[in-house]
């Protein structure tokens, strides 16, 4: 089966009990808190055999039971399946046995009569451990190897960026799990794009649900999230499900999260640790079994510093955290991104091949791309859509870019008195040949050692530039140069 189909979640569950009453009344509170696949060993002399002849993800283990003690089953079944978490159940409360048991290897110990809240909190730290520990052999084997297995779920990013590649690996080791996922980056870098690939690759079965937090009070968000009942507030004619009942089995995408408000900040704290939620108006509390993936754009280190954000609920969102780099930061995809961009755009407007100079990479990779891939989305089609010609060149995207040395930025320049200004602090004057070499250092560290848009900046021909640095002759002093 492919990794990314796989479910690290607990099915069949084990229950070794002599008490048929007390053994029944586990099984009733286990189905309720969503665990349909259960199986009762009645005699304690089978227990072994139906350890190590199933698949369990979880065994409810009596103590004290005739013919076999639960401490002598508990070691064969730590021998048989070391990872199977063992919840050891007895009629006593003594701190000396249950200490015994987890050092034998049970992960927890529980007393009769266990009520609902106590089984669900062990259940839940139990399958939050088998989770953790299957993502992280899932994380080693990706760590190896040089690509993603599944290279065609992540077609929508076109990169060759190797930290983009390595996202990629992360992403699947970490989709198939229950954990939430935080993806973190600038407006326009394809989080949503992201948080839609890592649902595709869980195997989940139900639905992708989106919500932006942006914005939204705490009544929009509880209705929104939760649903209401009928009559629970005025214009509630009719029950409303809300979309975390829509997206049970599936994932819920929270968009901008740090936008969060402080209220709101709450119930999404109490939905994620507890898997349950009340709709308005109801007394009555259901279950949510939904993987939450966020995102947001700002720096969550200032958000939970300044008190915005609750650290607890950061802590909880941040078990997987993926940022994605901004445009700037992989320029070497700019090529592949604009050839992309080109093809769609063509597509869309219904023209044939069209002419890409090299040039416009020249011309790009000066841009600040504040949007990043969104940005150069928008920017692409709207070039392709005003060219007539069968000829894309850097004419086409200069009225539409504001970069770093667009012509419009040395055109009109500051007024002389602030150079005057600048000039009159320094207590002693640099020459003109200084002068001139500073301004060129300058130009080029600008515009990423691009020879023609520095010599925009200077206001002077690219073959002025160009003879300057020859004159010059200082490969010392000046950077290594890309004539453009």
């Amino acid at each position: 089966m492919n990794s990314f189909l796989s479910k690290p979640c607990i099915e069949n569950i084990l229950i070794v009990e002599d008490e048929a009453r007390f053994a029944k009344s586990l099984e009733i509170t286990l189905k309720s808190l969503g665990y349909p696949r259960i199986d009762t060993c009645l005699d304690s002399r089978d227990a072994v055999s139906k350890i190590s002849e199933n698949r369990f993800d979880m065994i409810f283990l009596d103590l004290v039971m005739p013919h076999i003690s639960g401490e002598k089953i508990l070691e064969e079944s730590v021998g048989l399946a070391p990872d199977i978490p063992v919840i050891m159940i007895s009629g006593v409360d003594e701190v000396d046995t249950a200490v015994r048991c987890i050092k034998k290897g049970a992960f927890d110990y529980i007393v009769k009569p266990a009520d609902r809240d106590r089984v669900s909190l062990t259940v839940n730290r139990a399958k939050e451990v088998l989770n953790l520990r299957r993502e992280n052999e899932s994380l080693k084997r990706h760590i190896i190897e040089d690509g993603p297995d599944h290279p065609e779920m992540f077609s929508e990013c076109v990169t060759q960026d190797p930290k983009m590649i390595k996202l990629f690996q992360y992403c699947e080791a970490v989709a198939p799990g229950h954990f939430p996922v935080l993806i973190t980056g600038e407006t326009g870098v394809g989080k949503d794009v992201l948080a839609g690939i890592i649902h595709r690759l869980s195997g989940r079965t139900g639905d992708y649900v989106t919500v932006n937090a942006a914005g939204v009070d705490d009544t929009v968000f509880s209705d929104t999230l939760f649903g209401h009942e009928k009559g629970a507030f005025t214009g509630a004619d009719r029950p409303r499900p809300g979309l975390v009942r829509r997206a049970h089995g599936g994932t819920l995408f929270l968009d901008e999260i740090g936008d969060l408000n402080q209220t709101s900040q709450i119930k999404l704290l109490r939905l994620l640790e507890q898997g349950e939620f009340f709709p308005i108006g109801s007394d009555k509390v259901e279950t949510a079994d939904v993987r939450f993936i966020v995102s947001t754009h700002r720096d969550f280190a200032d958000l939970t510093e300044s008190g915005c954000f609750r650290r607890d609920l950061y802590y909880r969102l941040h078990t997987h955290h993926i940022h994605i780099p901004p445009l700037r930061e992989r320029m070497n995809d700019l090529p592949m991104l604009l050839d992309h961009f080109i093809g769609r755009a063509l597509s869309e407007f219904g023209r044939s091949k069209q002419v890409r100079l090299d040039e416009i990479v020249d011309l790009l990779k000066t841009c600040v791309f504040s949007g990043n891939i969104r940005e150069l989305k928008s920017v692409v089609f709207d070039a392709v859509g005003r060219e007539t010609s069968d000829r894309l060149t850097a004419r086409s995207f200069n009225h539409l870019i504001s970069p770093d040395v667009k012509q419009d930025d040395f055109v009109s320049e500051p007024p002389i008195s602030e150079y005057e200004s600048a000039i009159g602090r320094l207590k002693t004057l640099p020459g003109l040949k200084e002068s001139a070499l500073c301004l060129t250092r300058e130009a080029l560290k600008r515009t990423n050692n691009n020879q023609r848009a520095a010599a925009k900046l200077l206001g002077v021909t690219p073959q002025a530039l160009n003879q300057r640095l020859k004159r010059e002759n200082d490969k010392q002093s000046l950077p290594e140069i890309n004539s453009g």
